[in-house]
């Protein structure tokens, strides 16, 4: 069974919306708010990608 693209493409404004509002939450200029938000998206898809990466390395060497 795997996970449909579609599936997949829900991550992204879930994101985009953690990213603002911890951004947000910490500055209040909008070009700071920017910045800590695009800092804050690119360390979760590197996360949410080294993860995937591991979990797809298991499945290969497990099956």
């Amino acid at each position: 069974m795997s996970i449909s693209v579609e599936y997949l493409l829900w991550v992204l404004p879930v994101l985009a919306a953690v990213s603002l509002v911890m951004a947000a939450t910490r500055h209040e200029r909008t070009d700071l708010i920017l910045k800590q938000s695009w800092s804050t998206a690119i360390w979760a898809v590197s996360f949410l990608g080294i993860v995937a990466a591991v979990i797809g390395l298991a499945i290969w060497w497990i099956g």
